[in-house]
C-alpha cells in the first residue's frame, strides 16, 4: 500500500507538472488567454503626451488624452534614488531573475496563502507588474482570475528576453499612473514636487515609489500622514537592501512630507493662449466649405489659405508616421520646439497683469460704479443695454440648456434673476459670492481684455504671446484670433503708400480741416483731437508723430483707397472686409494684434515683411527631427521707403504721441512706434519696435460699447502703451536675453529722408477752410 501511495503521489506530481507545462505552452502559443505578438512586445503601446517646449528649453505644457498625460523620460534622466527605491520595495532580486522570482512566489504562497499573513509581501516582480499594466485586463470570472498570473508570467519572461533591466525599469516608471493627471514618473515629479525626475531627493523618490503600491490609498495630496508612513516603509526597505545606512534612514524618516503640488492643466502655466492657438493650428483639418456657415466665410478663406501656404497649419493631417497613420498630438509623444522665450513670455504676462489688473481695472470699476448702463458706455440708453444683455442671455449655456429641457421664456428669465451661490473670477483669485446669473454676466463684462505679441522682425520668431487676461475665464484669443478696429495704428500704412508715391517726411502741408468725397459723392470731414499748430504749415513727419487726422485725410486725397487696401493686404492682413473708402486712412477696419505686429516688421526689415513663426522644429518620441520650419517673408515696400518710415515712426516716440515711453518708462533705446485709439475709446493700441523686437498691444472691452468714457484713460497711450513700456523695461533689465538699449537701426549714413521731397505745395492747402474740397 505504501508503494502504491508513493507511486500515486509521484504520478499526481508528474500529472500536475505536465498540466502546468501544457497550460504554459498553450498560453505561450496563444491558445489560452492573450499573449501579445512579438511585434507588440517589442513596441509596447505606450501613449505619450506631446510636449510644448520654449526656445530656452522650458516645458510650457503638454497635450494628451485625459488619462494619458505621460511624458517620456529615459533611464539616464532618472534619479538613482528612484531606481533604488523601486527595486528595494517591489523586487529586491530584480537583477537576478528572468521575469519570475521563484523565492518571492513561494514565500507569498506559503505565508499569504497558507498562513494568511497580510504583510508577507507579494510575489510579483517588477517585470510581472509591467506585464499586468500593459496586457492584463480585469478578470471577469474565476477562470480568468486563475489564468491571470500564468499569463503575466509568460509575458514577463518574454519582456525580459526583449529588453534590458534598465529598459524594463524605465517602461515601468513611464507607464505607472500616479493620479491627479500625473501619468508617468516625469509628470508625477513635476506635479507633486515641481522637479524633473533626475533632481528628486531620496525622500521625494521614496514618496512616489510608495504610491506604486496603491496610488489612491497613499496619495500624498489627500493623505499626507498615511503617505509619509508608506514613504518611511520604502526608506526602510532601501536600508535593508543596502542603499541607505541606518543613520541616513533614520534622519530621512524624521522629515515631514512636504509637497510642491502643481497639477497639470492645459489652462494653467505660461503661454496658455499660445498653446491653445498652436494646438488648433496643428490639428486643423483641410477646410471644407460645407463645414462653414454663411457668416464664417472669412474664416473659411483664412483656413483655406493657411492650408495651402502654412506648413504648420493642419500638420497632423498632412504628415504620416512610418506605419502610414497620421500623427496624433495626444498620444505620439512629440516634442514641439516653439519660438516662445519663457522669460519674455513671463514678462509679457506680468506686464498685462500689472497694468490692466492693477491700474486700468480699478479705474474702470470706479468709472462705471452706480451707472445704470454699466459696464457699457453712458452713451447708450438703459433700454439699449437691456437689449444687449438679452442677447447675451440667449447666447449662454444656461439658456440653451434650459431651453432644451423645455423651460418657458418666463421660467428662464426667472432663473436668470434668481440669486445663487457661485464662485467668480477676480484678479486676486476666485471668490465665493451670491448673485443672479444676469448679474454674473454683467460682472464678467466689466473686465477689460488685452492682446499682446512680441516677435523678432528678422527671423519671425514669436517671443511672447498673450491672448487675454486669464485663459480659465476669458478664452477668446485677442492675439491671433480676435480682430478689432485699429484706429491710428493704420496710419503708417498710409504714409508708406505716400512714400512709395514720391512723398517724403519733409513735405509740407497746411494743418487745416479736410473734406473728402467718397465714390457716391458723400462728404467726409474727420475731426481732430487737437488743434495744435492749427492753420500752420507742418511736415508729414509732424503729422504722423502727432497722429493728426487732417494730415492723414490730405494724404488720402492724393492716393487711391484701392491702392491702400492692396498695400494693407500685402502687409499680411487677411481680413477681406477692408473697404476702399476715404475714411480707411483713420483705421475703421478690424485687424488682429498678430497681423499688426507682423506688418510692422517691414519698417525694421528694409521693407521685407516677416510672417510670425511659432515653431522651429518637431521631434518624434525617439528624438528624430521630423519637421523644420523657416520664416516666410515678402517684400512690401522699398528699402528707401522703410528708412523714411523709420524716421517718422521714431518721431512718434521722440516728439509725438508715444513720448511717455521715454518720460514714464525711461526707455532710451532707438525705437519707433504708433499709438491708436478708435471712436469713443473703444480700442486702445500701441505698436512699438526696436531694431530687434517688434511688439504690439491692444486693450479694450469684450464688446465695442464697453469702454472708458474719458480720453484720459481710454486713449491708446493710456491703455496699451504702458504694457509695452513695462514689458520692455523687464526685457532690458534681463541682460541674459541679449537685448541692448545701445542697439540702433541700420540706416545708411548718407540717407536723406528729404531727397524725394515734393517741391510744390498744393494750392488747395493755402485756401480758406470752406474752399477745401478734395475729390
Amino acid at each position: 500500500m505504501r508503494k502504491i501511495f508513493i507511486y500515486a503521489m509521484w504520478g499526481f506530481v508528474f500529472i500536475c507538472i505536465a498540466a502546468v507545462a501544457i497550460v504554459f505552452t498553450a498560453i505561450a502559443k496563444g491558445k489560452i488567454g492573450y499573449v501579445p505578438p512579438v511585434e507588440e512586445l517589442e513596441n509596447p503601446n505606450l501613449k505619450f503626451a506631446t510636449q510644448v517646449i520654449s526656445e530656452d528649453g522650458k516645458l510650457l505644457g503638454t497635450w494628451s488624452l485625459s488619462k494619458e498625460n505621460r511624458v517620456y523620460v529615459g533611464y539616464e534622466d532618472l534619479s538613482p534614488h528612484l531606481v533604488h527605491a523601486l527595486v528595494a520595495t517591489e523586487d529586491v532580486r530584480f537583477e537576478d531573475h528572468s521575469g519570475i522570482d521563484a523565492r518571492a512566489f513561494m514565500r507569498a504562497v506559503i505565508k499569504r496563502g497558507i498562513f494568511m499573513q497580510k504583510h508577507a509581501g507579494g510575489g510579483s516582480t517588477i517585470t510581472q507588474q509591467l506585464a499586468k499594466q500593459f496586457y492584463s485586463p480585469t478578470a471577469d470570472n474565476v477562470m480568468e482570475r486563475l489564468l491571470q498570473k500564468p499569463i503575466e508570467w509568460v509575458i514577463a519572461v518574454k519582456l525580459e528576453r526583449y529588453y534590458t533591466k534598465e529598459e524594463i525599469l524605465t517602461m515601468y516608471l513611464n507607464k505607472f499612473d500616479f493620479l491627479n493627471n500625473a501619468v508617468g514618473i516625469k509628470t508625477a515629479a513635476k506635479t507633486y514636487f515641481a522637479k524633473d525626475p533626475k533632481n528628486l531627493k531620496i525622500e521625494e523618490a521614496a514618496t512616489l515609489i510608495g504610491m506604486c503600491k496603491n496610488p489612491s490609498l497613499y496619495n500624498p495630496r489627500r493623505f499626507n500622514e498615511r503617505s509619509r508612513g508608506r514613504r518611511n516603509t520604502v526608506l526602510d526597505q532601501m536600508r535593508k537592501a543596502g542603499f541607505l545606512t541606518q543613520e541616513e534612514c533614520d534622519s530621512l524618516q524624521a522629515l515631514p512630507l512636504v509637497l510642491k503640488f502643481q497639477p497639470v492643466d492645459h489652462k494653467d502655466g505660461l503661454a496658455t493662449y499660445f498653446r491653445e492657438y498652436l494646438r488648433g493650428v496643428m490639428t486643423a483639418r483641410k477646410p471644407d466649405r460645407s463645414d462653414y456657415r454663411g457668416w464664417q466665410m472669412q474664416k473659411y478663406y483664412e483656413d483655406s489659405l493657411a492650408w495651402e501656404t502654412n506648413p504648420l497649419y493642419g500638420w497632423c493631417a498632412k504628415n504620416k508616421k512610418k506605419d502610414g497613420t497620421n500623427y496624433n498630438l495626444y498620444v505620439d509623444g512629440l516634442k514641439i520646439y516653439t519660438t516662445i522665450n519663457s522669460r519674455m513670455q513671463q514678462y509679457a504676462e506680468e506686464a498685462v497683469y500689472e497694468h490692466v489688473a492693477k491700474y486700468l481695472q480699478p479705474r474702470f470699476f470706479k468709472e462705471k460704479r452706480g451707472r445704470k448702463t454699466a459696464p457699457y458706455t453712458n452713451q447708450l440708453t438703459p433700454e439699449e443695454v437691456e437689449q444687449i444683455l438679452n442677447r447675451s442671455i440667449r447666447q449662454s449655456d444656461r439658456y440653451r440648456t434650459m431651453k432644451a429641457d423645455g423651460c418657458s421664456e418666463a421660467e428662464i428669465m426667472k432663473a436668470f434673476n434668481t440669486k445663487y451661490e457661485m464662485s467668480v473670477f477676480s484678479w486676486d483669485g476666485e471668490k465665493d459670492t451670491i448673485m443672479t446669473p444676469l448679474d454674473s454676466i454683467k460682472y464678467y463684462k466689466h473686465f477689460l481684455r488685452a492682446g499682446f505679441m512680441s516677435m523678432d522682425p528678422i527671423t519671425g520668431h514669436v517671443k511672447a504671446y498673450v491672448g487675454g487676461p486669464n485663459y480659465n475665464y476669458f478664452q477668446y484669443d485677442m492675439a491671433m484670433v480676435g480682430r478689432r478696429q485699429v484706429g491710428s495704428t493704420i496710419k503708417p500704412y498710409l504714409y508708406a503708400l505716400a512714400m512709395e508715391n514720391g512723398f517724403s517726411p519733409c513735405d509740407e502741408v497746411r494743418n487745416v480741416e479736410q473734406t473728402l468725397f467718397d465714390e457716391n459723392g458723400k462728404a467726409w470731414s474727420p475731426r481732430n483731437s487737437s488743434k495744435s499748430h492749427y492753420g500752420e504749415i507742418v511736415t508729414l513727419k509732424w503729422g504722423l508723430a502727432n497722429s493728426n487726422n487732417w494730415i492723414s485725410a490730405y494724404l488720402m486725397s492724393k492716393l487711391s483707397p484701392y491702392d491702400l487696401v492692396r498695400l494693407i493686404h500685402s502687409f499680411g492682413v487677411l481680413n477681406k472686409d477692408v473697404q476702399p473708402t476715404v475714411s480707411l486712412c483713420l483705421g475703421p477696419c478690424e485687424i488682429s494684434v498678430g497681423e499688426m505686429v507682423s506688418a510692422y516688421t517691414a519698417f525694421v526689415n528694409k521693407g521685407i515683411r516677416t510672417a510670425p513663426l511659432f515653431v522651429t522644429r518637431i521631434e518624434d518620441n525617439d528624438g528624430n527631427v521630423i519637421a523644420n520650419f523657416t520664416p516666410q517673408v515678402n517684400e512690401v515696400i522699398s528699402e528707401s521707403t522703410s528708412y523714411k518710415m523709420l524716421v517718422m515712426l521714431r518721431a512718434v516716440i521722440n516728439e509725438g504721441t508715444g513720448g511717455r515711453v521715454r518720460r514714464l518708462y525711461g526707455i532710451k533705446a532707438d525705437m519707433g512706434g504708433k499709438t491708436g485709439t478708435t471712436n469713443r475709446n473703444s480700442d486702445g493700441w500701441f505698436m512699438g519696435f526696436t531694431p530687434s523686437l517688434v511688439s504690439g498691444c491692444w486693450v479694450g472691452g469684450e464688446e465695442r460699447d464697453i469702454h472708458f468714457d474719458t480720453m484720459r484713460d481710454g486713449q491708446g497711450a493710456s491703455m496699451a502703451l504702458p504694457i509695452w513700456g513695462i514689458y520692455m523695461q523687464k526685457v532690458y533689465a534681463d541682460k541674459t536675453l541679449g537685448y541692448s538699449q545701445d542697439e540702433t537701426f541700420d540706416i545708411p549714413g548718407d540717407f536723406d529722408p528729404c531727397k524725394d521731397r515734393l517741391t510744390e505745395i498744393e494750392e488747395e492747402n493755402t485756401t480758406r477752410l470752406d474752399d477745401v474740397f478734395f475729390q
